[in-house]
């Protein structure tokens, strides 16, 4: 896929040991989006996410809510110039 918009999003709150980055990388799956999830060692999460713009917003839409367990407190996107490096979505460390 040709990635024509990307975005970056950083979650805090309850989002680290509660299966954030297992839900995230289902919902790539089902926007068809590429790029990556990853803990931040302040407690945060880190989301890059390319693909069209619809699908990407609808996925940083559905990952902002967080899954069962989980309790977001602040979510910061930034739009950012896409790379189209990425082949899939995948778990960084």
């Amino acid at each position: 896929m040709a990635a024509g918009y990307c975005k970056r999003m950083i979650v805090r709150g309850r989002v680290q040991g509660v299966g954030f980055r297992f839900h995230v990388i289902h919902l790539s799956e089902d926007y068809d989006v590429t790029g990556f999830v990853r803990n931040l060692p302040d407690g945060g999460v880190e989301i890059v996410a390319e693909g069209s713009s619809e699908q990407v917003e609808a996925f940083i839409e559905r990952a902002a809510q967080g899954p069962p367990g989980s309790r977001v407190r602040e979510v910061k996107t930034y739009l950012e110039q896409p790379r189209g490096c990425y082949n899939s979505f995948g778990v960084r460390y």
